[in-house]
């Protein structure tokens, strides 16, 4: 079983996950300090001047000292919508995955230890699930959602619904994961021990199974959070996710597109270049934990 100090010297000797753990560090910190680093608070209304608007980097001719990366069409400084709107993706990415992961992991753990008709269930559901687009669902809900309750309403529940519909479009990957490593443990010594001495179900199942299945869910985790914010950026560009006054970077991405074409290019590009850096670094870190904590990838290392 590999240790926490054994995980973090690989760590330190694979340079593209140190280079991706940078990165993602540098943009949690920045989300989370966003309040106390930003140059101007983009929903208070009180700072923004509309006269301010689309204003270049402040490296160019036109450009302001008081705006870096410059401004977008409503006067918003672009440096100051990314660190709040970095904030907001994470949020919903790592919210909608604790759904994923408490729906995945208790219906997986369920059907791979009670098995049956249970199972055949809980799997078939899942299969339906999977064949379903999780935009495609996403899309048709939102858009009720927006019909149904005027602006006010949606912008102050978009943050919820985005977390509870990824969420839950997307708790098969977890199912399936889990189901898979409760069947190879069921049958192991250590369960059948704790059966002889009469726990219940329950307890087999959670304190015993559980804490040995949770090195998948914990590499799974890290991609589904990288999907998440690429879902919610689609439809944030859509239309479909966090409102203008609220900005996540798909809306800061979809607020400058209107723009790129008549040279207000900043607007649109650094916000993209940010959510690549994220998901980037989200990814490369995911497949550097698969690697590592595979038992048939570290005996070939061995």
């Amino acid at each position: 079983m590999i240790t926490w100090r054994s995980l973090f010297k690989r760590f330190l000797s694979d340079p593209v996950a140190i280079g991706a753990g940078i990165v993602l560090l540098l943009l949690v910190l920045m989300a989370v300090f966003a309040p106390l680093l930003a140059p101007q608070n983009p929903y208070d209304l009180m700072q923004i001047d509309i006269m301010d608007s689309e204003l270049p980097p402040s490296w160019k001719d036109d450009g302001d000292a008081r705006f870096l990366l410059g401004t977008d069409a409503q006067g918003r400084g672009v440096l100051s919508t990314i660190m709040y709107g970095t904030g907001i993706s994470l949020l919903i990415g790592i919210g909608a995955v604790v759904v994923q992961a408490i729906l995945g992991v208790t219906l997986g753990l369920i059907a791979g230890y009670k098995g049956g008709w249970i199972d055949a269930f809980l799997m078939r559901l899942a299969d339906i699930q999977m064949s379903l687009s999780t935009l495609m669902i996403a899309i048709i809900v939102l858009a009720i959602f927006q019909a149904a309750f005027d602006a006010n309403v949606y912008a102050d529940y978009a943050i919820v619904m985005l977390i509870v519909i990824i969420g839950v479009a997307e708790w098969p990957k977890f199912a399936r994961t889990v189901r898979s490593s409760v069947l190879g443990e069921k049958n192991k010594e250590y369960v059948d021990a704790a059966r002889v001495i009469g726990l219940p179900a329950r307890k087999v199942m959670w304190g015993h199974i559980l804490p040995n299945t949770l090195t998948p869910v914990l590499v799974i985790s890290t991609i589904q959070v990288a999907e998440a914010i690429m879902t919610e950026a689609a439809l944030s560009f859509l239309g479909l996710g966090m409102p203008v006054d609220r900005p996540s970077l798909g809306s800061l991405i979809r607020s400058g597109f209107e723009f790129v074409f008549s040279g207000q290019y900043w607007i649109t590009l650094y916000p993209a270049l940010v959510l690549i850096a994220l998901v980037l670094a989200l990814n490369l870190l995911g497949d550097w934990m698969r690697d590592v904590l595979n038992p048939k990838l570290r005996r070939g290392d061995d």
